[in-house]
């Protein structure tokens, strides 16, 4: 790879992370001024990372992310996978972007979702029982409280 195409590289990954540094934070009640102190870093900095034009040391990014409750998959997923176009098609990166931002709860929610609409579309039969789903729907609420049920 030549030291132009490394460059491009370099850039495209810094202007993605940053939009979703900016995503992110855009999530949570922060403005860049608020999470420049909460991390002790300059509002510029800030700035200059949510446009793709800094890339923060391993300790900012780490900050960042426990800051903005966000996992580094988050910020880094489809850098590192750019080389796996195969599985970076399959899955909508808004979707995952949107994942990434969901608490526990709602994650297992989506886990769930997804296990059941699993279920009735392979099930011929099944197929159209939507009152079926709703009262699995209604055992996912029942049990979702709990602390000692793993779903």
């Amino acid at each position: 790879m030549s030291k132009h195409a490394n460059i491009q590289t370099e850039e495209k990954i810094r202007k993605s992370i940053g939009k979703k540094i900016k995503l992110a934070r855009s999530k949570t009640p922060y403005t860049q001024e608020q999470l420049a102190e909460k991390l002790k870093l300059s509002t510029r900095y800030i700035s200059q990372l949510e446009r793709g034009l800094a890339f923060g040391s391993a300790t900012t990014i780490v900050n960042l992310c426990k800051a903005l409750n966000i996992s580094s998959d988050f910020l880094f997923n489809d850098s590192i996978q750019e080389d796996a176009p195969l599985t970076y098609n399959m899955v909508d990166e808004s979707f995952l972007q949107d994942y990434y931002l969901l608490n526990d709860y709602n994650r297992n929610l989506i886990k769930f979702l997804t296990k059941e609409l699993i279920k009735y579309q392979d099930s011929s039969k099944e197929k159209n029982n939507i009152p079926n789903m709703q009262d699995n729907l209604s055992k996912y609420e029942k049990y979702s409280n709990r602390d000692d049920v793993i779903l």
